[in-house]
């Protein structure tokens, strides 16, 4: 069995990441590090897990982690990673982290972004950014893990076809993406308290989301040249979910069946994203719970423009479910293990 571990457990994404792992048929969780709830039981502190996981959280000890642990998820908040990821690194650990804090492959793009420098820029050339579905071969030769953004993974995923096989205009791209309340995490902020959320929509950090330089890294990737592109997240009154809007003129003309076609022969060997047929548009309630991406679109020949519209869960596929996917790439499980399940639906 692979003994793992989870920093931060008790947070939205670290907590999901225990739910999943706790089914998992090849691992056993023997750390849950939490500075909050140090002492706890985490089936107190998320009384779900009773008789499932009962495991006692304990504080930060890297010693303690690197003898009892072969991987570790880091769920800590951004900036906080970076300071202790080298020295599990330095023990041999295997590490797959959640924040923002080793997902660029230039330090001085994380640094503009999350306007701090960054205190391990050489780890970032031992990580690899971990979208599965682009990174697959990577991943599985690497001990770090750069575990992507929701609002990223929901709209790169969703260009990567069109951006690969250069059918649009890279510099028309605009993204419109929202998001249920989890994506702000647990800690206790003023705008995500539900009296400020509920029957009420809003955009928020616009043109200066940290998850644009994400999507611009990894699709300037794909295209081969640098792509900035237009990114809109808002705030939308569900707990869970993303639902991305994304727009680019067409180079040529192509149709609505034209285009999914291509999307089916882009993932014909990817287990969790499902590209809709014609006609057929993905919708939150679809993926809630599960891994799965869905993928629709539309072409609007009046303008030449095709709108593409993405789903996850932000704590799933967009957080710990693809956490997981990683572990079992570099791990050596089939890739799907423990995150089949089908989503919540209601």
């Amino acid at each position: 069995m692979l003994k793992v571990g989870v920093l931060g457990g008790t947070g939205y994404a670290g907590i999901e990441t225990v739910r999943l792992l706790s089914k998992h048929s090849g691992v056993e969780i023997t750390r849950i590090v939490s500075q909050s709830f140090a002492g706890q039981k985490i089936s107190d502190v998320y009384q779900n897990l009773r008789g499932i996981c009962d495991l006692t959280c304990c504080a930060l000890d890297v010693e303690d982690i690197a003898e009892n642990c072969d991987l570790v998820f880091t769920a800590l908040p951004h900036g906080a990673s970076k300071e202790v990821i080298p020295s599990l690194y330095e023990k041999g650990l295997k590490i797959i982290d959640l924040s923002g804090d080793f997902r660029y492959n230039d330090e001085k793009v994380y640094e503009k972004w999350y306007g701090a420098p960054h205190s391990s820029p050489e780890l970032l050339k031992e990580s690899v950014y971990g979208l599965c579905e682009l990174h697959r071969d990577e991943i599985k030769t690497h001990r770090l893990i750069g575990n992507p953004g929701c609002y990223t993974t929901c709209s790169i995923l969703a260009l990567a076809p069109l951006v690969a096989n250069r059918l649009i205009d890279n510099k028309s791209i605009i993204i419109d993406a929202k998001s249920g309340v989890t994506g702000a995490g647990r800690g206790l902020a003023l705008p995500s308290m539900f009296c400020e959320c509920t029957e009420s929509m809003k955009a928020y950090k616009v043109a200066t989301h940290r998850h644009t330089s994400e999507i611009e890294q990894e699709l300037s990737c794909l295209a081969g040249e640098e792509i900035m592109l237009s990114f809109t997240p808002h705030l939308a009154p569900m707990k869970r979910g993303i639902l991305a809007t994304s727009y680019a003129s067409l180079q040529a003309e192509k149709s609505t069946e034209e285009l999914v076609e291509i999307y089916k022969k882009f993932y014909q060997k990817e287990k969790f994203v499902r590209v809709y047929e014609a006609g057929t548009l993905p919708e939150v309630k679809h993926i809630t719970g599960s891994n799965y991406v869905g993928i629709g679109l539309v072409v609007d020949p009046r303008l030449r423009r095709v709108v593409v519209v993405s789903c996850i869960d932000n704590l799933v596929k967009g957080a710990a479910g693809q956490a997981v996917q990683n572990m079992n790439l570099i791990c050596g499980f089939p890739e799907d293990t423990g995150l089949t399940d089908a989503g919540f639906y209601l």
